[in-house]
């Protein structure tokens, strides 16, 4: 037994052999398998002689997947790997993260979702049905293994895709995939759902090789009553599991947050991951400027999930340096398809009021900037190419050091690229990016953008709230994550025009916000188990590692 590892024991300890353990991606090395794991669990025979270390399997995929030309065959190429290897899939991502996280999430995710039917190999996740309901609960049963986290949507608001459906389960698989790879929880704990109640995109519903309900969504009470059934399912089956909220349309994102935000422990990542991943950046930006948060005045393009949680975030983190929270308020502004919020208007939904302030109506984003004045313009819009020439220049006009953040991904939504942001701007811009670019030199001076991904904040806060099985997430939490990133970025990655970490760095990065986040709940009185005093090395502990 000296020569048999934790994953071909646990087969062993479940009665699993032969091709039933190939079968299985968790418990799968592939050539990898020792002599003795070969002989203890029935797999002489079924695999080649010599015994390849994972380094060797790892090069070997590598060989043949870097001869892959096309995005989305490499997306194919890695699923097809998480199908029937699990550790070997997580070693490639944690030791290629640069390389491979834009293929397992944002961008290419994208690119995979609306093709979803057509590459579909093998089902991962569970899909639970309009038609399921009465019985979600039997339905999460077979589920074979006790969940810790539930990534959930319900496809409707897929990036910014619109209604993808039932092909939007590449989110979540997609989500939990970082979950493992950027903060080592354990792929057994980790559970996709897609809520299937319908599609309103009629190409897409009329494919014939689409996924999901043939019809368009069930709305109202019937929706909420599916929701309920679920939330209350799932805690049943897997008591204390952490819920995600992702991608949902902003009519239902807001109210499922604050319905369940304080009944289960439960987030919603577009909302509140992205306020905090985009805060950190403008903490990293204001320590090139060496200005106050409370001196800046930010214009949101895009008036949605982002915007708002972005701007709530911030209010909150100026009313901890003094302000009151309507003075915050007032420092925030949006603009949607129809040109700046204000008060005047009578067509706001009531995400969108709190930012509503008095000044006369503009039509657009450039007559905002100009009226306005910001010290920083957040693009959430989906809308590709909104932060043009003349809106770049007009903030290098104003501002010595002015803060562009284009979050919108995939690339093809993205606001601007980082070329344009720094080209425009005279290489003055502090920019920051929600889809990956490429290092731009401009006037002999190379510039390293790096992406406002959520991946540097949700990995962390899933982590830090299984380990100390808090009852709720709370807002502080969000903000605490927020400075943990910022102070994360070195002195040299803000020398380069870096506002983040590098990626390679991610899983430090994620042990550290955990721990931040298992502080702020033990202090709170809602962590669910005693904790060291010091909790990091406790986080580190019990980071899964893709061993072979």
């Amino acid at each position: 037994m000296s020569n048999i590892g934790a994953t071909a024991r646990s087969a062993m300890t479940r009665g699993l052999r032969g091709l039933d353990v190939l079968r299985d991606p968790i418990l799968n090395h592939g050539t990898g398998f020792t002599e003795e794991e070969r002989e203890a669990l029935g797999l002489r025979g079924l695999l080649p002689p010599h015994v390849h270390t994972q380094t060797e399997q790892a090069e070997r995929f590598l060989l043949s997947f870097r001869k892959l030309t096309d995005p989305l065959d490499k997306f194919v190429a890695l699923n097809a790997l998480h199908d029937r290897n699990e550790s070997l899939f997580f070693r490639i991502l944690c030791d290629h993260i640069d390389e491979m996280q834009p293929l397992v999430y944002t961008p290419v995710v994208g690119l995979a979702c609306q093709e979803f039917g057509r590459i579909f190999q093998r089902p991962r996740g569970m899909f639970i049905g309009i038609n399921d309901r009465g019985r979600i609960a039997q339905i999460l049963r077979n589920w074979p293994y006790q969940a810790g986290i539930i990534v959930v949507t319900d496809g409707e608001r897929i990036l910014g895709l619109g209604d993808l459906g039932a092909n939007g389960m590449g989110i979540p698989v997609g989500k939990l995939s970082l979950y493992t790879a950027c903060a080592g929880i354990h792929p057994e704990l980790c559970l996709p759902v897609t809520l299937d109640v319908g599609c309103n995109n009629d190409k897409l519903r009329n494919d014939p090789f689409y996924v999901g309900l043939r019809q368009r969504r069930v709305t109202g009470a019937a929706y909420d009553e599916f929701v309920e059934e679920f939330i209350t399912a799932a805690q049943e089956v897997f008591p204390g599991v952490v819920i995600q909220w992702e991608d949902f349309a902003n009519h239902n994102a807001f109210r499922l947050l604050e319905k369940y935000r304080n009944r289960v422990s439960s987030f919603n990542d577009d909302i509140q991951g992205t306020a905090a991943v985009a805060l950190a950046g403008i903490f990293s930006a204001l320590r090139v400027t060496g200005a106050k948060l409370t001196d800046q005045k930010v214009l949101f393009l895009g008036a949605g999930e982002a915007a708002t949680g972005i701007a709530d975030l911030i209010a909150s983190g100026m009313v901890a340096q003094g302000m009151t929270l309507e003075a915050a308020r007032r420092t925030c502004w949006l603009v949607d398809s129809k040109g700046l919020v204000v008060k005047s208007r009578t067509d706001l939904a009531h995400h969108k009021l709190n930012y509503a302030h008095e000044h006369a109506p503009i039509a657009d984003l450039l007559g905002a900037i100009k009226a306005l004045k910001p010290t920083a313009i957040i693009g959430v819009s989906a809308v590709g190419g909104t932060f043009t020439k003349a809106v770049l220049e007009e903030m290098a006009k104003f501002n010595e050091r002015p803060i562009i953040f284009a979050l919108s991904n995939p690339t093809s939504q993205a606001e601007c690229t980082a070329e344009e942001a720094y080209r425009h701007t005279g290489g003055r811009a502090l920019f920051a990016c929600g889809s990956p670019f490429d290092p731009v030199t401009l006037n002999g001076q190379t510039f390293v953008p790096r992406q406002g991904n959520n991946s540097y904040i949700f990995p962390g806060i899933g982590l830090g709230v299984i380990a100390s099985k808090s009852k709720v997430i709370t807002d502080d939490m969000f903000m605490k994550a927020a400075h943990t990133l910022a102070h994360l970025v070195t002195e040299s990655d803000l020398a380069q025009g870096s506002l983040y970490p590098a990626l390679p760095r991610i899983r430090e990065v994620s042990a550290q916000i955990a721990a931040a986040i298992a502080g702020a709940a033990l202090e709170s009185g809602i962590a669910g188990r005693v904790m060291a005093a010091s909790v990091l090395p406790e986080i580190e502990a019990q980071m899964y590692e893709p061993h072979q």
